[in-house]
């Protein structure tokens, strides 16, 4: 039997291939986000009418929590898309990713219950700070406790009730002794002695304890939130960069207090050791998915890197298949005896899977500029200086340090200690009350804080907040990850990272040579702070910091000041010795 090419036939079916492709790379067009608009978040999931139902019954008795193909957005901004999300109960979670992408929005979705999260599981979100009021510290903690509250007003009402020799005493007696039974359950006695051990631990002297909740800071309101939160105990405990409120001792202790928690834990963390002394799993978030790794974040990184191996191994392999597919179609497209078998190829190849590069995350780079002269030390000196705001709480007396072109070093302390007073009396913000501030005089200090980033103008575009030429300052806010559309968005729609790179940027457009940094990590996602801290050992000025990120001081100082007791004084095992002398501590104290 002689066989023809059905050339028609032929045509058909590689156009067909073509309009596929062509279908498949429209829809990829669309998934590029646009501009930010600047509405509400919101999430969707497919509903399982089964889980709907066991949970309306109340027979759902699982502290578990599993939400399937579900979508999360911001404004027009597709964030999550059929995604999918299990929390093993008492299992504790690091969701990580880059700046931008959606943890704390996800973090809210779950809290508000957008997102269906069991009804009987109680979630706790620590956003906001506590509520200033005439309320003591410890109090605010122990009425976190609704359960105990609740039984212990109910017992103040049963007594009023046989005191007054209410009718239906019987009755009220033996309500009274259940709720006796239900509060030694609980261990209700033991609750303020718990209340106080977790204030202390998060930096709570017991004259603090006894402070009301208005003559707090800001700073101090969250770690308010953060210990009601614990002392609360719920079910599931969402927590968003817990660490950035801390100092290093509270983190520490927040460390060795969470690898004891018994319920389920979602944490967004930047703090690579904290992540890895605390977490038992990796939720990982990029392109529009989460994907789930078993142990913490080192463990994390050795497996994303052997799966990155294998799928390039996988999509080479695929590759290679269509080609020499391809390169059997191409041969024989117009031999009449292989007519069904390029027929019969042709469907093969329409068939295979999809194939996509396999996508690696862009590498963060940031650069400070360091053309400048170099300067003869000491550059930078405080000299016998004493400071206090008022006679009766001085801060510092005879304080000497110096720091030159070459200097890397970290500041730690506990909060109050005196490290952002320090960093002041350095720029020459503050005026000593004695001693001597030197600085040569062709020192140019760049300084960063917190602050700085809140105080960014959220109305305008990064560009515009630059004010130098557009393509100037396009080119300087790239240096620092802010590119394409994203300069141009509103400060106000960018993440915290997002505005802490606009910050940096702003900082480092007069060319300083000499940077003093206050807390420059918080916010910043880990691969944005590798960053960070390659390009201030890359510097060529000198560099003192605060921080309480043990990664960054690490990879960056060579000296650690502590300010402690009206003081600073030089520790010189570094942050290793630091972290014995606070383990002792809280030893010697019974915190752990």
């Amino acid at each position: 039997m002689i066989q023809t090419v059905d050339s028609k036939k032929l045509e058909k079916a590689e156009a067909k291939l073509k309009a596929k492709h062509e279908r498949r790379n429209e829809r990829d067009s669309q998934k590029t986000p646009g501009p930010l608009v600047l509405e509400e978040a919101s999430a969707s999931q497919a509903s399982n009418k089964k889980d709907n139902r066991v949970d309306a019954s109340g027979r759902n008795r699982s502290y578990d929590v599993r939400i399937e193909n579900f979508d999360v957005s911001f404004g027009e901004r597709s964030l999550l898309q059929g995604a999918e999300l299990t929390l093993t109960s008492g299992r504790r979670y690091g969701l990580i990713g880059r700046n931008g992408l959606g943890k704390t929005t996800l973090l809210r979705m779950l809290a508000s219950r957008s997102l269906r999260v069991p009804a009987h599981v109680s979630t706790l979100h620590v956003e906001q700070e506590v509520e200033g009021d005439d309320t003591p510290a410890l109090r605010s903690v122990l009425q976190s406790d609704g359960v105990r509250e609740g039984l212990l007003a109910q017992e103040r009402r049963l007594n009023a009730r046989i005191a007054a020799g209410a009718v239906g005493l019987a009755l009220s007696v033996c309500r009274l002794s259940e709720i006796y039974a239900k509060l030694e359950e609980i261990e209700a006695d033991k609750a303020p002695a718990r209340a106080s051990v977790i204030l202390a631990g998060l930096g709570f002297t017991p004259r603090m304890q006894q402070q009301t909740t208005k003559e707090f800071s800001g700073g101090w309101r969250m770690r308010l939130a953060l210990a009601r939160a614990l002392f609360a105990r719920p079910d599931l405990l969402l927590l968003d960069e817990p660490t950035n409120m801390l100092d290093v001792r509270a983190i520490l202790w927040l460390e060795n207090y969470l690898q004891t928690w018994q319920s389920t834990i979602l944490v967004v963390s930047h703090d690579r050791n904290f992540l890895n002394a605390v977490v038992t799993d990796i939720v990982h978030l990029h392109s529009q998915r989460l994907e789930s790794y078993r142990g913490n974040y080192e463990n994390f990184v050795k497996t994303k890197e052997d799966r990155l191996k294998n799928q390039h191994r996988e999509y080479e392999a695929q590759l290679q298949y269509r080609e020499h597919i391809q390169v059997f179609i191409d041969r024989f497209r117009y031999n009449a005896n292989r007519a069904a078998q390029v027929q019969s190829k042709l469907k093969l190849l329409e068939k295979l899977p999809e194939l996509k590069p396999i996508e690696k995350e862009s590498e963060v780079t940031l650069k400070f500029p360091d053309n400048f002269e170099k300067l003869s030390p000491p550059v930078l000196q405080l000299d016998e200086l004493e400071f206090y705001y008022s006679p009766e709480q001085r801060l510092f007396g005879g304080l000497c340090v110096s720091a030159d072109l070459e200097s890397r070093i970290c500041i730690v302390g506990e909060n109050g200690a005196g490290k952002t007073t320090l960093l002041k009396l350095l720029m020459g913000d503050l005026t000593p009350v004695n001693g001597i501030r030197h600085a040569h005089r062709n020192l140019k200090i760049g300084y960063f804080s917190q602050h700085h980033v809140d105080q960014l103008d959220l109305n305008v575009c990064s560009v515009e907040l630059l004010l130098n030429k557009p393509e100037e300052d396009r080119h300087q806010l790239g240096r620092y990850g802010i590119t394409g559309e994203l300069a141009l968005r509103p400060v106000a729609s960018l993440s915290g990272g997002q505005k802490s790179r606009v910050a940096f940027a702003q900082m480092t457009m007069p060319c300083p040579n000499f940077y003093i940094l206050d807390e420059p990590t918080n916010h910043l996602d880990m691969e944005t702070i590798e960053a960070l801290a390659k390009a201030l050992n890359s510097f060529k000025g000198g560099v003192v910091l605060v921080s309480h990120d043990e990664r960054m001081i690490r990879l960056v100082c060579k000296e650690l000041w502590v300010c402690e007791a009206g003081a600073v004084r030089r520790l010189e095992g570094g942050f290793d010795e630091y972290r014995d002398v606070l383990q002792e501590q809280f030893r010697r104290e019974g915190y752990l």
